[in-house]
């Protein structure tokens, strides 16, 4: 049986566009107004890269001190905006169904602890589940770093996972790190650019992922 990997934001739970509004205010207080659409291409990609190359969208270069003080007032800003977590449809479900099965899955996140405390309480994820954030690895999305460090906490082999994932940052990593991955529309990405980027296949959200499993050959 193959394994899967799941992304977090925008994959399981609909925190995407509250990513997007932290991250925009948290830019815009510094003196740095910047389009939604912008931030929202950008989300999945490590705080401090995400900080970074916001700011060059903006034609402006920031300091490493500059970065983090971004990322601080955006985890600040996305406690206020998005206090409790919903789970995107099926996604509670998927989890469930995969564990009772039998089948191997973790979650790579490049979100931190304890910012993704709640997420994984919405989910019902139980302390026997391998979660791998960015606090743990060199380097997040699209670095292959997440995906391969929570392959080897899972004792699988990397050909033999799937990279579950809803932006193409999640697409390149997960190609990067030589695993097939599967796309879902959940975090706001087209069809078509994740079909473009490498995806082998393209689900609604988690919930039609759920009844198309027997396509990837996960189960019998």
């Amino acid at each position: 049986m193959r394994a899967l990997i799941f992304d977090l934001d925008g994959t399981l739970i609909d925190t995407v566009y509250a990513h997007v509004f932290s991250w925009q205010r948290a830019f815009e207080e510094a003196g740095m107004a910047i389009d939604g659409w912008r931030i929202h291409r950008r989300i999945g990609m490590s705080g401090g890269l995400f900080a970074r190359a916001a700011a060059r969208e903006l034609g402006r270069e920031i300091t490493p001190d500059q970065a983090l003080s971004l990322q601080r007032r955006h985890g600040e800003l996305f406690a206020e905006l998005a206090p409790v977590r919903r789970p995107l449809p099926g996604a509670v479900d998927l989890l469930r169904y995969l564990g009772d099965a039998g089948v191997a899955y973790g979650i790579a996140t490049s979100g931190r602890r304890p910012e993704i405390d709640a997420s994984l309480e919405a989910l019902k994820v139980g302390p026997g589940v391998v979660v791998v954030e960015r606090g743990i690895v060199e380097r997040a999305k699209p670095a292959p770093d997440l995906f391969l460090a929570c392959q080897q906490r899972m004792g699988v082999d990397a050909v033999d996972c799937y990279v579950v994932g809803d932006a193409v940052w999640d697409i390149l990593a997960a190609r990067r790190a030589g695993m097939l991955s599967v796309g879902l529309l959940s975090g706001g990405y087209g069809e078509d650019e994740l079909s473009r980027d490498g995806a082998y296949r393209v689900y609604r959200d988690a919930s039609e992922l759920l009844i198309a499993l027997d396509e990837l050959g996960v189960l019998d």
